[in-house]
């Protein structure tokens, strides 16, 4: 594992169709069997893969075939049931757009909180405060609460904040497809910025131009299998042979 940035070896995840909770204590804590139960499916499973440190990586597939699900396992918000996934240093994770916020918290207080929580300390917050909002196109609206706010607002605040994190991988699940032309440019410079130094990038997009223009490497995921792991020209080829049409 040495200078790996992150490891991915036989990974499964399971979950319960509609149903909240994806296992119970006994699971937990008694030892979970590798059989399904009526009502699980597998999320992901037999999935391994290695990330050397500044790669950037696309991660395409169609709707409900584990994308999201891979980003969350290797930001540490979902356990495996299966194999292991192994992260050396921090993530900065924009997978959902109201990660972290709370409604009823300003703007203000929730970038202090949501930088504090991801290890941003209060005097780096202070010093960055300004740029986030300045960045954000929000500074109007410092002191409203956060549940005010429009979805556009929501991105460009999450994106802001995640983007002064000096963690060394990023990782970006379509919240950019939400915001308009003009901050997905400011966002786009910003990540092109990221990359020059040295981040590693996880990007799922359906957004073929995307993933082509960021990404060098692609990993193709199909009924929560991991199809192909290779070059993103190659990855996106084979995947619109597979399903005639874009990513």
């Amino acid at each position: 594992m040495n200078g790996l940035a992150i490891e991915v070896r036989d990974l499964g995840v399971r979950f319960r169709r509609n149903r909240r909770g994806r296992r119970s204590l006994k699971d937990l804590f008694g030892g979970a069997s590798r059989r399904s139960r009526p009502g699980e499916f597998w999320a992901l499973r037999n999935v391994s893969f290695s990330v050397e440190p500044g790669e950037s990586i696309g991660v395409v597939g169609r709707n409900g075939q584990g994308k999201s699900t891979l980003l969350k396992l290797v930001a540490g918000v979902l356990l495996p049931d299966e194999g292991r996934v192994v992260v050396h240093g921090g993530v900065a994770p924009l997978i959902e757009i109201t990660g972290g916020f709370v409604g009823d918290l300003t703007v203000r207080e929730n970038v202090r909180l949501t930088a504090g929580l991801h290890g941003m300390s209060k005097a780096e917050v202070n010093r960055r405060f300004d740029d986030i909002i300045d960045f954000a196109e929000i500074a109007d609206f410092v002191d409203t609460p956060y549940k005010h706010l429009s979805n556009g607002m929501k991105v460009r605040l999450a994106f802001s904040v995640v983007s002064q994190l000096d963690e060394p991988i990023l990782l970006v699940d379509e919240v950019l497809a939400v915001g308009d032309r003009a901050f997905r440019a400011k966002c786009y410079k910003r990540i092109d910025e990221l990359l020059a130094e040295g981040r590693t990038l996880f990007f799922v997009s359906h957004n073929e131009k995307d993933l082509r223009r960021f990404c060098t490497r692609g990993l193709y995921l199909d009924k929560g299998g991991l199809v192909l792991d290779g070059a993103i020209g190659d990855v996106l080829d084979r995947y619109n042979e597979d399903h005639n049409g874009g990513a």
